[in-house]
Formats: structure tokens, C-alpha cells, sequence
């Protein structure tokens, strides 16, 4: 008996390593860091029709300022996902300095690859290649969930809104029935 849980006390210190080494394997961003002007924020959450029941995820999200808006105005529960861990840092101290750490996280993952499952809102400011590469995995999200993306669309995918602010378009998508 004591040899079993030697053997698996040696297989867990083995594969900690590894796991703790997986945030360090994230590959390189797709695209750089450009802001959201805090006016485009305000709209694209007005057009998503935010509210405090909702599960907010921005993809690149940057320094937060998506989701850290959306639990300050509307009390929302928000994920940003960013593959940048400077960023991550950067999004962390600034919910801090909002105040809003008990409803916004900040992960350093893969866009591509984090489960979205709990979404009802996602918000995108991403090129449109990673916007069509993403199509797929938003159209398979539960019926109501709402995508706002700032200045890309999703190719022939039509959105149901677009709005102009401040000479910015954002587009809305609402994942339909089945």
C-alpha cells in the first residue's frame, strides 16, 4: 500500500510541472493591443441590452475595460480571456482600482480554446479572419446569447443591428433558436 501512494504521490509531482507550464505554452497574439474607446464600450454594451443576470465574455480582451464597464454599470459577471499575460496583469489592476474584482476575472487563455458555454453576452474587437475563425464556435452557443463586435463583421453572416459611434461600427448578432 505504501508503495501505490508513493508511486502516485511521484506521478502527481511529475505532472504538475506540466500543467503549471501550460499557461507558459500559449502561443503568440494574433493581433496587438488597440484600446476600445470608452464611448464604443457604453454602446456595445447598450446594444448587447446588458443587465446584471448576464455572463459576459470578451475575447482579447485587453486591459478590461469591457468587462470591467459592464459589472460597473450593469452589475454583470464578466471573463476576459487574453493570451498577452501583460495585459492580464494590466486588466487585474485595473478591476482592482474599479473595485469590481468580486464580479470580473481576467484568464490567461486562448480564445480559441476556453469554454464558452456559460456566455450569454461575448464582445469581440478582433480581425475579421479571427472573427470568421470563431464563427463556428459562437453560432453553436446557446439560443439569446448576444455578440457584439467592435469595427469587424463575420463575413456572410448578417448581423441583426449595426450602430455608428463615433465613426465606429459595431455589429449585433443574436444566436437563434434551433
Amino acid at each position: 500500500m505504501y508503495r501505490i501512494a508513493l508511486c502516485l504521490a511521484l506521478v502527481g509531482a511529475l505532472a504538475a510541472p506540466a500543467q503549471a507550464g501550460q499557461q507558459d505554452q500559449l502561443r503568440t497574439p494574433d493581433v496587438i493591443f488597440v484600446p476600445t474607446p470608452q464611448e464604443v464600450v457604453d454602446a456595445m454594451l447598450k446594444l448587447a441590452k446588458v443587465t446584471g443576470k448576464d455572463v459576459l465574455y470578451d475575447l482579447g480582451s485587453g486591459d478590461g475595460r469591457i468587462p470591467i464597464t459592464a459589472a460597473k454599470t450593469y452589475g454583470t459577471r464578466a471573463i476576459g480571456i487574453d493570451i498577452d499575460p501583460v495585459r492580464i496583469q494590466e486588466a487585474n489592476a485595473n478591476a482592482k482600482t474599479a473595485g469590481v474584482t468580486d464580479k470580473v476575472k481576467f484568464l490567461n487563455q486562448d480564445l480559441f480554446t476556453t469554454d464558452l458555454s456559460d456566455a450569454t453576452v461575448i464582445t469581440l474587437y478582433l480581425l475579421p479572419s479571427l472573427n470568421l475563425k470563431l464563427m463556428p464556435t459562437l453560432k453553436a452557443l446557446r439560443p439569446g446569447t448576444r455578440i457584439v463586435s467592435h469595427a469587424f463583421d463575420m463575413g456572410d453572416w448578417e448581423p441583426e443591428e449595426t450602430q455608428s459611434v463615433e465613426g465606429r461600427t459595431i455589429y449585433l448578432w443574436t444566436i437563434p433558436t434551433r
